[in-house]
């Protein structure tokens, strides 16, 4: 008999991470995956164009759900998915990260007593103002197997006493690192980028975390400093939708290559020809790693702690001045990437083999 397994996805690196599970899993005949898709991100260029790149289904279910406040989105999706979970009856939930879309796939199957995976569980960032932060710490409360990406990940369970809760733990490495390794060999061919983007020395610079975007303060300090910064050395940034309307909003001119939403592909490439990433992304930091490029992090904290203790990130929070000595100071250090911070690129393979062997 097959198990039936719904994976939530609605924001960009959920659709990255769910596409290498997802791959694996349609090689099967003993499972049946359904992914539904909060809706969380909803402009194409971020959401329609990644099942297009990325080789997996489009969602059985899309349930349109965006643009609202954290309360309001939350709840909504908890209501839509549980009527998908009672309809479809799965085995399995498997969310991923740290989104709105993380907690509410969650906590709608715990309470209809369906067992949930959690991929990328342990992580803290130790700033409960963070809503992120709120959304892992509940998820992996709630959950019956946590996927570890890192041992740092692993040690925060152990010390907030996983040891004596009924759930697995699995150190499993990161899915991210899959995802690059296997979508690098295809990027070149299938990137939408003016190739023009890409010639000459550039840093790519991503910014959307609310901590920033909507404290104009810290938002119009990280302004500023990127306006220096690209007086010598180019920016590329695709601009997040929500950046732009706060800019906007806010009266505040950024003065450097702004481009739209990109896929993932064209996100790699970008990721392989830069000189230096900057960004207030959690996922970015470790593509980042992944490329071999140094990362300047735009956040007080960073959930990937290991990144910083290896010498590859630098957190300069909004502080202007930080800001530009930190991107000066990356752009021409050689760090060692060598060290394998995030498995050896087959995590996809052992969290199905635990989950469909649980």
């Amino acid at each position: 008999m097959k198990q039936k397994i719904i994976t939530i996805i609605g924001a960009r690196p959920q659709f990255v991470k769910a596409a290498v599970i997802s791959r694996l899993l349609q090689k099967r005949d003993d499972v049946e995956e359904i992914l539904v898709h909060t809706g969380q991100h909803f402009d194409h260029n971020m959401s329609d164009i990644f099942f297009e790149e990325m080789e997996i289904p489009r969602p059985k279910y899309n349930l349109s759900i965006n643009g609202l406040g954290h309360g309001a989105m939350t709840g909504q999706m908890l209501e839509k998915i549980e009527e998908v979970l009672m309809k479809e009856k799965p085995d399995w939930v498997i969310v991923y990260g740290d989104t709105n879309s993380t907690i509410a796939g969650a906590l709608a199957a715990k309470k209809l007593q369906i067992r949930v995976a959690h991929i990328e569980a342990g992580l803290r960032s130790f700033n409960m103002q963070m809503p992120e932060e709120v959304n892992r710490i509940l998820t992996d409360r709630i959950s019956d197997v946590l996927f570890a990406p890192t041992q740092a990940a692993v040690d925060n369970l152990m010390n907030e006493g996983y040891d004596s809760i009924d759930a697995k733990i699995e150190r499993s490495g990161d899915v991210m690192q899959d995802a690059a390794l296997y979508y690098a060999q295809h990027s070149g061919e299938k990137m939408t980028l003016p190739k023009r983007i890409l010639e000459g020395k550039f840093i790519l610079c991503t910014l959307h975390r609310a901590e920033n975007t909507d404290d104009p303060e810290r938002l119009h300090s990280i302004v500023e400093a990127l306006n220096k910064i690209h007086e010598s050395t180019r920016i590329v940034m695709p601009l997040h939708p929500r950046t732009a309307k706060l800019l906007d909003k806010y009266g505040f001119k950024l003065k450097i290559d702004l481009i739209d939403p990109v896929g993932y592909f064209d996100m790699i490439e970008l990721l392989k020809n830069c000189s230096l990433v900057m960004t207030d992304s959690g996922g970015l930091q470790k593509e980042a790693y992944f490329f071999e490029k140094n990362c300047v992090t735009l956040r007080d904290e960073t959930e990937w702690v290991e990144l910083v203790a290896n010498g590859a990130n630098k957190l300069a929070g909004a502080d202007g001045a930080l800001i530009q000595k930190f991107a000066l100071e990356m752009l021409n250090k050689t760090s060692d990437f060598s060290t394998k911070l995030y498995g050896d690129g087959r995590s996809g393979e052992q969290i199905v083999d635990v989950v469909l062997n649980f």
